[in-house]
């Protein structure tokens, strides 16, 4: 693909608010419809009230800066409040403390560099340090691995369920682990891994242990309120000593909100970072960032007070039935089959026939006004459609069945599988003269070229691709597509 040459400059003269909003409007119209709650992720959206509440708290904090609690003491306040409240759902002590953070990659990261931190202090003669993660474990532990000079090792799922395999943990650790991080609960499949068991190992063999509820931290606990009988995975659970928890999930509120929090502030001390040896202020930064808005945290506890847990629980009872609804459609229609049993919102369904790739199907749903994610094969888990089923979603469930049901009747008559290729074809694919730029024209993505309208043929190659080339190719894809234009 061509990198055109930057012809972008900025306006000599200021524009008035109409043409700014009518061009932001512009942009919008190839995005997702999220609006259309036919969107089945990305996107968290709240009640409108709720979502007007958020809006205005943001406004009053627009300026505000979080990197200085000394000067903006409300922001101290807040921060503290919103923190204490999700102590408190995941069944934290008077000990427990955290942090807010920009997301669940900046929670993540900030685990982990705590687990390295401790580990450097008491048990400085590691100097390999290792962290044990299941391969369903989010993307971000393989980022924060990366970034912190941390070796992931990862470790399979049991294929009956694609929870952790804790046998396979307890194998896995040696002299260099440092930390153990289960799921709960995975995105992938929506299931929570055994954390009892890990966590038991973790206190069995010395080490730290963290739970990701990125994604259901402010969700599962609601999932008990309504009944359910969900595995033990939180502060109540003896061993684990931080959870990542997202905020801008199933709180509810703006993005680039998520919380890390730690067993005692003993452990917490690990993840700050602070610096007095230069000729400017000083930094104490708890957090990733220095800087940081103090909008974001004002909207996060606008929300969670405008709710509540009976408007939490009241979201949650609505959803789930909305996930009940789908996963009854989804494994009654022929050719395909729900993998696993979640225990909350998020659905991966797989083909059962070589004749209906899920790939063309998300295409066809596409054409029909749906957005669906599609998850790419991995050693022990199939190519998939992925549903995060929201609030703004349940209303629509029903007509997506009926869709979702055509297109897969439509494949099964056709019986038109898309092909399957030999190593050979991707050999050549990679060392063809021109390098990414022959790759990509053979993948739909010629140089100059739109975006294609279908991906089916796209992710069918990505699929079959050996994991290292298939991270060129995207690498190399996100290169080009990030520049001035």
């Amino acid at each position: 693909m061509s990198q055109p040459q930057n012809n972008r400059q900025l306006g000599e003269k200021s524009l008035d608010a109409a043409t700014i909003f009518a061009q932001l409007s512009a942009f919008k119209t190839q995005d997702v419809p999220w609006q259309s709650g036919r969107a089945f992720a990305y996107v968290y959206e709240p009640p409108a009230e709720t979502k007007a509440v958020v809006a205005q708290a943001i406004g009053l904090y627009l300026s505000e800066n979080a990197l200085d609690p000394t000067s903006f003491p409300s922001l101290l306040k807040l921060e503290n409040d919103v923190v204490s409240m999700a102590i408190n759902l995941l069944n934290g002590d008077s000990d427990t403390v955290g942090n807010f953070t920009s997301g669940g990659t900046e929670s993540i990261i900030l685990a982990l560099k705590t687990a390295r931190d401790y580990n450097r202090a008491h048990r400085p003669h590691i100097q390999k340090p290792q962290v044990i993660i299941c391969e369903t474990a989010h993307a971000a532990f393989h980022k924060a691995g990366h970034y912190l000079g941390l070796e992931i090792v990862v470790v399979p799922m049991n294929s009956n369920d694609f929870t952790m395999d804790i046998a396979a943990a307890a194998a896995a650790i040696n002299e260099n682990t440092i930390l153990l991080v289960g799921s709960a609960p995975n995105y992938s499949h929506g299931v929570i891994d055994d954390i009892e068991a890990l966590a038991a190992l973790a206190q069995k063999n010395g080490l730290l242990c963290h739970v990701d509820a990125c994604v259901g931290g402010f969700y599962l606990p609601f999932v008990n309120l309504l009944g359910g009988r969900l595995p033990a995975f939180d502060f109540s659970v003896a061993g684990v000593t931080s959870i990542s928890c997202d905020l801008h999930k199933y709180a509810y509120t703006v993005k680039g909100a998520s919380l890390v929090l730690h067993r005692n502030a003993e452990l917490r001390k690990f993840q700050i970072y602070t610096c007095s040896s230069w000729t400017g202020y000083t930094i104490i930064n708890p957090t990733v960032l220095s800087s940081k808005s103090g909008a974001t945290l004002a909207g996060a506890w606008a929300a969670m007070h405008h709710l509540g847990r009976e408007g939490y629980t009241r979201l949650c009872s609505i959803t789930q039935a909305a996930t009940a609804q789908f996963i009854a459609g989804a494994n009654a229609i022929e050719g395909l089959e729900v993998m696993g049993t979640p225990v909350m919102n998020l659905v991966a369904v797989r083909a059962t026939t070589p004749a209906v790739s899920v790939f063309s199907v998300a295409d066809a749903l596409k054409k029909k006004g749906w957005h669906i994610q599609v998850q790419l094969a991995s050693p022990r888990s199939p190519e998939a459609l992925h549903l995060n089923i929201n609030y703004a979603n349940a209303p629509w469930v029903a007509e997506l069945l009926v869709d979702l049901a055509a297109v897969v009747a439509d494949l099964l008559a056709q019986n038109e599988p898309l092909p399957q290729f030999e190593p050979s074809f991707f050999a050549e694919l990679l060392q063809a003269a021109g390098g990414f730029d022959q790759a990509a024209a053979s993948l739909g993505l010629g140089a100059g070229s739109d975006l294609p309208e279908d991906f089916a043929a796209i992710n069918n190659i990505l699929n079959q691709l050996p994991t290292e080339a298939r991270t060129m190719m995207l690498t190399e894809f996100a290169n080009r597509l990030f520049v001035a234009r």
